[in-house]
């Protein structure tokens, strides 16, 4: 390829056109030089993208996904895999979330979050369905999911700290509160997560010494917060 990343756009969305014979570092670093020189053409927009010319893995996709969302205005609604019918696809997903997004009062959502997606909230957020691995939240306040956590989950985006986040079943790539950040790689207080048997018993992140804690919803922890 001429160029490492070539970015195709449509009426609904981004067919991104990756070279295969870079390295991923270089390929992140071309992904972003590009996004940046087209920011102020899709700046704020809600579309849907598409990846080709390399195969990448969950953790890559997942990977760009984050480097578009933390330095672009760009909401990415969802991934859509390759097919000959790509821009129609693009408009039924992105109509989809409209219509999801015009079904709630913006504080709640009712649905599941899938890989690729990333929802934002301008105050605290309850989440009626899962959040699946290589979906993100992020809420100016508190993240509330009455379902399972597996993706990753930003609260406090403007830096509070004093922020939670909630769930079901707590099983999260990552947790950020405020500007702390915790990922379930990480030992301390992860590590009760990965040696405790998986229940449906609710559990809440939140910030304590600098570090993300995870604890059982309880009375007396309702009453500390």
């Amino acid at each position: 390829m001429s160029q490492p990343v070539i970015l195709k756009s449509n009426r609904y969305g981004i067919n991104l056109i990756l070279d295969n014979n870079i390295s991923f570092a270089e390929l992140k670093k071309a992904v972003l030089d590009k996004f940046k020189e087209s920011e102020k053409f899709f700046k704020n927009a809600s579309i849907a993208i598409s990846f080709e010319g390399r195969i990448l893995s969950g953790e890559e996709e997942l990977e760009l996904l984050d480097l578009i969302a933390e330095n672009t205005s760009i909401h990415v609604v969802c991934v859509v895999d390759h097919d000959e019918l790509r821009e129609q696809l693009y408009k039924e997903k992105i109509d989809s979330y409209y219509n999801n997004v015009a079904d709630n009062t913006g504080e709640f959502y009712k649905g599941t979050l899938r890989s690729g997606q990333v929802l934002k909230c301008d105050s605290s957020i309850v989440i009626i369905g899962d959040v699946n691995p290589g979906a993100k939240i992020i809420a100016r306040g508190n993240i509330v999911i009455i379902g399972a956590l597996k993706g990753n989950a930003y609260a406090g985006a403007a830096g509070d700290e004093s922020c939670f986040v909630t769930a079901l079943t707590m099983e999260p790539v990552q947790i950020k509160i405020g500007n702390v950040i915790g990922r379930s790689a990480d030992k301390g207080p992860w590590e009760a997560i990965r040696n405790r048997k998986r229940t449906m018993e609710p559990q809440m992140a939140m910030v304590s010494d600098g570090n993300i804690l995870i604890e059982p919803i309880t009375r007396e922890l309702l009453n500390s917060i």
